[in-house]
């Protein structure tokens, strides 16, 4: 279980300026829950979970994995960025095990592993390519196999399909949900799709804007297996009605409704 607990975190700008990205924010997780988050732009989201992660110390306040105190990274989590963050001169295996090797598991147990996950994500007979071969999405899918060579028990996916196409997007999201449902670990996911968020979580989170904390948490009342998101946001009422309700909340946070509508 990840429990945040009053966090807050200051940043000082170029200017000088002391910027309070997130003040006072509680939130609680539990075990294998898939929680999602939205919020708008500035909001704090990608500072909450580079704090979960143990890479950005905070202010105030404290962030609880289990029941243990985060002092910085840790075996227990894993991180998807947007940017796919690969090793550009190594191959996908390489990619894959590197964090395995970093943690001393030896060469024939890595790659064991790291061709297991290959196969998971749909990139057999590509574990020799170089990244810059690849496509955006095939180097996302690369990621997302790197963070669960390591075998976390917390998965945090910062926009980790923000800059793909819909497309790709699609098959993506099938992929994590069908290993998700395989291995059922925590994850935190932050996107900028308000569908996204609904047909993925078991429970949305939205983040008021900057300073962040926590406006609102919907639980999303869809059943699973949810092999395919597609069907979900084209046939399920709720899907189309839950992404509805979520837009006119996130909408009360945005500049130009704050600001009774009109543009400066």
């Amino acid at each position: 279980m990840i429990e945040v607990k009053g966090l807050t975190k200051k940043f000082i700008d170029k200017n000088g300026t002391t910027v309070e990205a997130v003040a006072d924010l509680d939130l609680t997780v539990q075990d294998n829950e898939f929680v999602t988050v939205l919020g708008p732009s500035g909001c704090g989201k990608t500072t909450l979970l580079r704090c979960i992660a143990g890479l950005t110390r905070w202010d105030q306040g404290e962030i609880l994995i289990d029941g243990n105190p985060v002092r910085g990274p840790g075996l227990d989590r894993a991180m998807v960025f947007q940017s796919f963050a690969l090793l550009p001169w190594a191959t996908v295996l390489r990619n894959i095990t590197f964090g395995l090797e970093l943690r001393g598991a030896d060469r024939e147990t890595r790659e064991d592993k790291a061709m297991e996950l290959i196969g998971a994500v749909g990139l057999a007979d590509f574990e020799h390519n170089l990244p810059g071969t690849l496509s955006g999405g095939m180097q996302q899918r690369v990621g997302l196999a790197r963070a669960l060579a390591v075998e976390p028990s917390v998965l945090l996916m910062d926009e980790p399909f923000g800059a793909l196409d819909e497309q790709t997007r699609r098959l993506l999201q099938e992929e994590l949900l069908r290993i998700w449902e395989a291995r059922r670990i925590t994850v935190v996911f932050i996107t900028h799709s308000i569908e996204e968020a609904v047909i993925l979580g078991d429970r949305v989170v939205v983040m008021t804007p900057r300073p962040g904390r926590i406006d609102d948490i919907t639980n999303v009342p869809l059943g699973r297996p949810r092999a395919n998101p597609a069907e979900y946001a084209a046939a399920t009422r709720t899907v189309a009605e839950l992404t509805a309700t979520l837009w006119e909340r996130l909408k009360q946070h945005q500049p130009d409704s704050r600001a009774g509508g009109t543009r400066s």
